[in-house]
């Protein structure tokens, strides 16, 4: 029977006391029994809209209708179809802005929890699943994927699939790119993002950390090693300054500084080697997706006030309002916080 309410099951997250302590994940994922209610809410439409406001087409009325069955691992394998990174998705892609924009009960009340229900589907296949991926049969073609973010890892897993063979070269000691040094750990947990690349390495990629292409080898030493295509993805990993006085001042940060320091070298924890200042009176100056995640990693660390300076448009601020409504709930019951 279809679950007609107009609002989604809400996402089971830790107290705000609780979390405002730490750094472990804030939303812990839907139950079986809320994953079962949520699909039910799922119209089935005959045109599905919500797959044509998804970047990689999941075909998403098919996978939820599996979750209704209770046949989750067949869902697992609908989203796999499309996407390399389900678990990773589920947590960090805008579907607020994509497919469940494009939801029909969003007319009239909340769209389905897409993003929610491929969390769960993803989640449940890497606790509950035995199945082994095998790699496809070789065509013969090797390729070179230059960077291990997440438009590399799609890359890799779309073309191994296909039967190409490839290596993924990374600059940084650890594969993931900004699934590892910029989305904080409370939002996006490491062991997620090694779980993906385990799943990518079975499909018969290989990963090469700590070359920098351009320097440790360079594009033509690639095909010189027999790659007969070279996929760039190296992403935006340096910052952008303002160009005011005092950006060199010790305990000023840039984005990509800060959030490199905590995320990949862990620098929150008490033990690491890995520098970074603990102030009691933090600022953070700008108010955009980047900027969300420095800041709710900088609250946690701030001893006594936390103030956002932003100079976006206010309608821009607000566009996230999920994680605004976090950030200030856990404002409540800890530190002060402003927006200036």
């Amino acid at each position: 029977m279809a679950n007609m309410s107009l609002n989604k099951n809400p996402m089971p997250t830790q107290d705000p006391k609780v979390r405002a302590k730490n750094f472990l994940e804030v939303a812990t994922g839907y139950s079986e029994q809320a994953a079962l209610d949520e699909a039910a809410r799922c119209l089935n439409c005959k045109n599905m809209p919500c797959v044509s406001g998804c970047p990689v087409n999941i075909h998403i009325p098919d996978f939820i209708e599996k979750v209704r069955e209770g046949d989750f691992e067949e869902a697992y394998k609908i989203i796999s179809k499309s996407s390399s990174l389900p678990a990773v998705c589920g947590r960090v892609c805008p579907q607020e802005n994509q497919c469940e924009a494009k939801c029909v009960r969003g007319i009239k009340g909340e769209p389905v929890g897409i993003g929610r229900l491929e969390r769960f589907v993803a989640d449940w296949h890497n606790e509950h699943s035995s199945a082994v991926e095998t790699a496809p049969e070789k065509n013969g073609h090797k390729v070179a994927v230059v960077g291990s973010g997440p438009a590399g890892l799609t890359c890799a897993g779309d073309l191994a699939k296909s039967g190409y063979e490839v290596t993924v070269f990374e600059a940084l000691h650890t594969a993931g790119g900004v699934l590892v040094y910029g989305i904080p750990e409370f939002r996006l947990p490491k062991k997620i993002v090694a779980k993906e690349i385990e799943t990518l390495k079975k499909l018969g990629v290989k990963i090469e950390t700590n070359i920098i292409i351009g320097k440790t080898l360079t594009v033509d030493e690639l095909f010189d090693m027999g790659f007969e295509a070279v996929f760039i993805g190296s992403g935006a990993g340096l910052p952008r300054f303002m160009g005011i006085d005092g950006e060199n001042l010790k305990g000023v940060y840039s984005a990509n500084e800060f959030l490199t320091r905590s995320n990949l070298m862990k620098a929150y924890e008490e033990n690491s080697a890995t520098p970074i200042l603990r102030a009691e009176k933090v600022a953070v100056v700008g108010g955009e997706m980047l900027r969300w995640m420095l800041q709710e990693r900088r609250f946690a660390l701030a001893q006594k006030r936390f103030i956002l300076y932003t100079v976006a448009p206010l309608k821009n601020f607000l566009q996230d309002r999920k994680r605004l409504s976090m950030l200030w709930r856990r404002a409540l019951n800890s530190n002060f916080f402003a927006i200036l």
